[in-house]
């Protein structure tokens, strides 16, 4: 079955970095729209980044363009987000999602067609 397990989420100042890991199985990885979600408590959540494997197109949320940066390991199925210049509006449970139907991902992965969601890991930035 399909498996989404993310990591590296920790505390942090503001202006540090940290690097989340989803390792993907149950699923040919190459074929699939993968993104991070990220979401505060009462709050909807909501796409911050997406990578279409096959052809390695990155989409990104306006909130951390510039500052984000999805990409993935075809041989570790494994996706990362690198974050830079965190800010405490950053603060929240972070998840990898992969897409309900194969092919691109057309702009950020939206919440109603992800398909599969990870447990999340929570990301903390103080100020």
């Amino acid at each position: 079955q399909v498996e989404l397990v993310e990591s590296g989420g920790a505390s942090v100042q503001a202006g540090g970095s940290l690097r989340l890991s989803c390792e993907a199985s149950g699923f040919t990885y190459s074929n699939w729209c993968l993104g991070w979600f990220r979401q505060e408590p009462g709050k909807v959540r909501e796409g911050v980044a997406s990578i279409s494997i096959s052809v390695g197109r990155t989409d990104y949320a306006d909130s951390v363009k510039g500052r984000f940066t999805i990409s993935q390991d075809n041989t570790k199925k494994t996706l990362y987000l690198q974050m830079n210049d965190l800010k405490p509006e950053d603060t929240a449970m972070y998840y990898c999602a992969r897409r309900r139907y194969s092919g691109g991902c057309g702009g950020v992965l939206r919440r109603g067609d992800v398909g599969y969601w990870g447990q999340g890991t929570q990301v903390t930035v103080s100020s």
